[in-house]
């Protein structure tokens, strides 16, 4: 990297590590615990990035963007904050910043934004300042997004990006993991804040009036679809004339599903139209299940706890055995049965503290709900993989890996793949092939090409 940085935060060593980090990349770096420190450095022209904690001794570090913005436009600022919150990401975005991490943050994924933020800074012409835009003073503080884990924040991030775009959005998940408060989230903190929100669904579409109702009721705000692959594919037709219709106040349009509607997705769980789906996928937002993030699972609780005492319910706590009993267990019904749970625990304690007992009578009540084994890992195969590719390019540093990745990745996944599903199926080659869903030449090609061992077993799955 080719470049100074500047760098504000009051921790000293955050600013030693993140100095060392930088001066190995071959950057000049500048550091204070100093608002003020960091704006003169500013005016006075130092700087080709700039990174900066929010709550700063002498100021709040989101506050000073517009300065910034306005003494040196196009500067790129990141900003990284221990109040990791999806307010903190929508103020970030509003402030116009040039990316937002949270804290803890990962060294080398800070390291490639600051490469980007230089080489950007490199090739762009200096723009224009512009009038930035702001968040109501006024708006509500009690976001119904909870959740400081990487799934959560990497969600944050994405919302505040598309906010203030015009593109439509397409939100997919498991039932009750909060798509409609997503939608609401984009819809309320961005430019069209003061048009209305409408939420439809089949019903309001069945006639063929129903979409010109539809559009005279947004007046150019947000339409939300709800469970898109739910409507029959003549109202789908509808909805497609509906967008392209040409209007003087165009609304956004959002779209929800639990299933995958991507292009690519497996027959029977596909239930859109191609042309809508390519209408409505301008950005898709997937929120992930509550299993995927169970260090939220105790931040949540606590969120709840404290709306029902705002609500006027009576103290209430969940001792250390019952909130590893919350974490060990599956939620089917994602955040919308975990905050269920909680309400029902907190009317039907009959003590402060919430023991393990009632929390196994509560979910014992619940559909469907089974305990993790072990409490184990409940990441998803994607994004384990990811990780793991994400450590392997790490390691390279500015380099890139040895060609041929693409072979090699396939090859380490394949092999593992291929090997379980003839344990399983005893051997058998024929049935091993219809539980792939590949061709039985092709397995055995790939057999030969693997050197796969294959062993015969009489039982079979």
């Amino acid at each position: 990297m080719d470049g100074t940085v500047l760098v504000a935060d009051d921790d000293r060593t955050i600013r030693t590590v993140l100095t060392q980090a930088l001066t190995r990349a071959g950057c000049k770096v500048h550091a204070t615990s100093s608002l003020t420190t960091l704006l003169r450095w500013v005016g006075e022209g130092k700087g080709d990035v700039v990174i900066s904690d929010v709550m700063m001794p002498d100021g709040n570090g989101l506050e000073m963007l517009p300065k910034i913005s306005q003494e040196r436009p196009g500067l790129p600022v990141i900003v990284i904050s221990a109040q990791n919150t999806i307010m903190t990401a929508i103020q970030a975005a509003e402030a116009d910043a040039y990316d937002y991490l949270p804290k803890p943050f990962d060294l080398p994924d800070l390291m490639k934004r600051t490469a980007r933020a230089l080489e950007l800074r490199q090739r762009a012409p200096v723009p224009q300042p512009v009038a930035s835009t702001s968040i109501d003073d006024d708006g509500p503080e009690d976001l119904p997004l909870v959740g400081r884990t990487p799934a959560m924040q990497s969600l944050y991030r994405l919302v505040a990006r598309v906010m203030n775009t015009d593109l439509p959005v397409l939100i997919t998940g498991e039932s009750g993991t909060g798509k409609s408060l997503i939608a609401r989230v984009l819809h309320d903190f961005s430019d069209r804040r003061s048009l209305p929100f409408v939420s439809v669904d089949a019903n309001d579409l069945t006639d063929l009036e129903g979409p010109a109702r539809v559009m005279a009721r947004a007046r150019g705000g947000t339409i939300l679809i709800e469970e898109i692959a739910d409507i029959p594919d003549e109202i789908q037709a509808r909805i497609v004339r509906m967008i392209d219709a040409p209007s003087e106040t165009s609304a956004r349009f959002i779209a929800t599903s639990q299933r995958d509607l991507s292009p690519d997705a497996s027959g029977s769980g596909r239930r859109v139209r191609d042309d809508l789906y390519y209408r409505l996928s301008g950005a898709t937002i997937e929120v992930p299940p509550l299993r995927e993030r169970v260090d939220d699972i105790a931040l949540l609780t606590e969120h709840f706890l404290g709306r029902a005492r705002r609500d006027g319910a009576p103290e209430r706590w969940l001792s250390a055995p019952a909130v590893a009993l919350f974490r060990s267990y599956v939620w089917p019904g994602n955040v919308r049965q975990l905050e269920n749970a909680v309400r029902r625990l907190v009317l039907t304690s009959r003590t402060e503290e919430i023991g393990k007992a009632e929390v196994e009578a509560v979910l014992g009540a619940q559909p469907d709900v089974t305990p993790i084994a072990g409490g184990g890992d409940t990441q998803k195969l994607s994004a384990s993989v990811m990780g793991h590719l994400r450590r392997y390019f790490d390691l390279h540093g500015n380099m890139l890996p040895p060609p041929g990745l693409y072979g090699r990745i396939l090859k380490e996944v394949e092999t593992p793949l291929i090997e379980i599903a003839l344990e399983a199926t005893g051997g058998n080659q024929a049935k091993c092939a219809e539980l792939l869903g590949i061709n039985r030449n092709t397995l055995r090609k790939k057999i030969t090409n693997l050197d796969i061992h294959v062993t015969r077993r009489r039982k079979m799955m």
